[in-house]
């Protein structure tokens, strides 16, 4: 059988945020069995804990937003992509700022973070999202959606009317129980274009964004000198994202996932609908032989 994860150490990290430009230190520390991911603000005066759900997640705009009350941490979507990579069912997460940091764009920084701590199995068992029938959501020509499948299984599509998206690389299909998400979608960082972070920079946002943690494109090419990692790599930072927001279910689905331009917003609305369709899918504990995450 599988058993639940969680971190023997304790360990921290220190960057800036995306969007404030602020220093923010973070804490990964254990949690014991059935405890979940749980975030905590420890900046403020009265430290409060958001445990993830779909309902956690209170904006969608420009990342994933959770949120308990007034308060909020934002830009939560790397670190829980490579909690889910990494199989970490239990952690409590303090965040010294309203924003987990960027890092370098992309997932590579908290993976290599959550190993140091050391990953271990624990005694519960873990619970698996497994679907059995489809369950869709669309938003025009975007849509997003499971459907039953003996692994987890993503296909993603994006469309950008941009020189530098060329059509061959917009389509990624990857079967993350034979290949690895550390190989092939963690290095993958967060893009954008100079006149959105521009206009988001007049509004008081974007503040730490630069070409050290963001492609970055003008109206024809990309502004980073060393180019990209992958060469389809705009695709596979969307896949990042989406395994990070679907991991707001709170553990780790069995099935298909398939996406056309698909962001946060349509992520969150698929995990929401999930909820309400509780006849599509089934809690379960699995005998995979060996659990392949990361």
């Amino acid at each position: 059988m599988i058993y639940q994860k969680s971190i023997k150490n304790e360990v921290s990290a220190l960057g800036v945020g995306l969007h404030t430009g602020q220093k923010v230190r973070v804490v990964l520390k254990p949690a014991k069995e059935n405890t979940g991911i749980i975030f905590k603000r420890t900046d403020i005066k009265v430290p409060i804990e958001i445990k993830i759900n779909p309902q956690a997640v209170k904006e969608t705009r420009l990342s994933s937003t959770i949120g308990a009350d007034e308060h909020r941490i934002s830009t939560v979507e790397h670190l829980m992509s490579a909690l889910s990579a990494l199989g970490v069912d239990n952690i409590l997460i303090e965040v010294g700022g309203s924003e987990i940091p960027i890092m370098d764009g992309s997932s590579i920084p908290f993976v290599y973070l959550i190993n140091s701590a050391v990953v271990f199995d624990q005694s519960a068992l873990k619970k698996f999202a497994v679907i059995k029938d489809m369950i869709e959501v669309k938003d025009g020509e975007k849509f997003a959606k499971f459907e039953p499948y003996s692994g987890f299984l993503v296909d993603f599509t994006i469309n950008f009317p941009h020189p530098a998206f060329k059509e061959e690389n917009n389509r990624v299909v990857i079967d993350f129980f034979k290949d690895s998400y550390v190989n092939d979608i963690s290095r993958a960082r967060t893009f954008g274009f100079m006149q959105e972070v521009e206009y988001l920079r007049s509004n008081g946002l974007a503040r730490g964004g630069s070409l050290d943690n963001a492609i970055v494109l003008d109206e024809y090419k990309i502004l980073n000198d060393e180019g990209l990692r992958y060469i389809d790599e705009f695709v596979r930072h969307k896949i990042l994202d989406a395994i990070g927001d679907l991991y707001m279910i709170g553990m780790p689905i069995i099935g298909k996932f398939t996406a056309y331009k698909s962001g946060h917003e349509l992520n969150n609305k698929l995990l929401r609908l999930m909820l309400e369709e509780k006849n599509k899918w089934a809690i379960e504990h699995l005998d995979l032989g060996s659990e392949k995450t990361a």
